[in-house]
């Protein structure tokens, strides 16, 4: 399995997140918030109207996961920290949202869910990052960050597809690869260190100029997958 046939099986599974005992406005209102994700609103009501308002989200499988509503709005209309890849839990159907394919990301907000990791990596001060770049031009202008990362004691990979001549660095591992998915996939993806639950990654493919479709996680066995298939597949050679 590949890279994108990650992906792939990500987006097959979509999930669906029901509002129940709430108006049009509620379930509008939600459902632009999760507009740019792989997931369904819709708006269902209890017959007695109980127990309230609340959501449950639910997959192929059933019911994963419940929430109050007005907990679940407070959360995903806060402006300080996107919806994504962060350091504090989750609410429960937040929590069960990661490994669920993001469409049409702008490289704003791929940069934002990026930071987010780099800096959690940096915060633990040990284990592996890796980081895909599509091309070594992308890599030289973010080569201030990783050599800060590679200082830190981190064990620092990058991987990218050649358009120029490749950077001096002396903190981190640089990978040239001529693969399609390198040249076509943004990921950055942390082990954890010696703390398993601080393992994450995104990882995302270009389908579109500068459009990114792809999924965050915090799965340790997802993880600890990508970060083996890279290992496997481009080696440890120092370029």
């Amino acid at each position: 399995m590949s890279l994108p046939e990650l992906i792939a099986g990500v987006e097959d599974h979509e999930k669906v997140l029901t509002v129940f005992n709430a108006g049009d406005d509620v379930v509008s209102d939600l459902a632009g918030h999760f507009d740019d994700r792989n997931v369904t609103v819709t708006g269902e009501a209890t017959v007695s109207g109980r127990p309230g308002k609340f959501l449950t989200l639910s997959d192929e499988d059933g019911i994963i996961a419940a929430a109050d509503l007005s907990d679940f709005r407070a959360r995903v209309n806060r402006t300080d920290v996107p919806i994504g890849v962060e350091e504090s839990p989750y609410r429960p159907i937040l929590d069960e949202l990661d490994e669920t394919l993001f469409t049409s990301w702008s490289i704003d907000q791929m940069m934002t869910a990026t930071r987010e990791i780099e800096d959690r990596a940096f915060r633990v001060g040990d284990g592996a990052l890796h980081a895909g770049f599509q091309y070594v031009s992308t890599l030289t202008g973010e080569l201030a960050v990783y050599e800060g990362l590679g200082r830190r004691g981190l064990d620092v990979h990058a991987y990218a597809s050649p358009d120029e001549e490749p950077p001096t660095h002396e903190h981190f591992t640089l990978h040239i690869e001529r693969a399609r998915e390198v040249s076509e996939s943004w990921f950055v993806v942390f082990d954890g260190g010696n703390d398993r639950t601080q393992k994450c990654a995104l990882l995302a493919e270009e389908r579109a100029p500068r459009e990114f479709y792809g999924f965050w996680t915090y799965d340790p066995d997802t993880v600890d997958w990508i970060i083996e298939y890279l290992e496997s597949t481009y080696g440890m050679i120092e370029q």
